[in-house]
């Protein structure tokens, strides 16, 4: 049917309020599934940097563990004997040669 301007007239829908509560929920899903999404990211990201900074300091005391346990604890090595003895004040002579007690070299013919 024709109206008086020569366009189609088209009945209004009755239904108005219920397709924009239609869209308003839609909208509202929405709004939430992102702030979710958003939420679930910002969780990640935070749980990924405390599980790096845990593993760092573990990384740092099982090291430290290490290094103080052959350092200092069971498993040093026992200390080598030194290589000279020591010297007691009077006992030993001296290491000097004193020129008497050296050879003399014998000429050859």
């Amino acid at each position: 049917m024709l109206s008086l301007d020569g366009r189609i007239a088209v009945a209004v829908s009755k239904g108005r309020g219920r397709e924009s509560a239609q869209e308003r929920e839609r909208a509202r899903v929405y709004e939430a599934r992102r702030r979710f999404h958003a939420s679930v990211i910002s969780r990640r990201r935070r749980d990924n940097v405390i599980a790096g900074v845990a593993g760092g300091a573990l990384l740092l005391a099982i090291l430290g563990g290490q290094v103080a346990y052959y350092t200092v604890g069971p498993g040093t090595p026992d200390p080598a004997p030194s290589p000279t003895p020591a010297r007691s004040a009077g006992l030993t002579p001296p290491l000097v040669p004193s020129p008497s007690s050296s050879p003399t070299p014998t000429p050859t013919p």
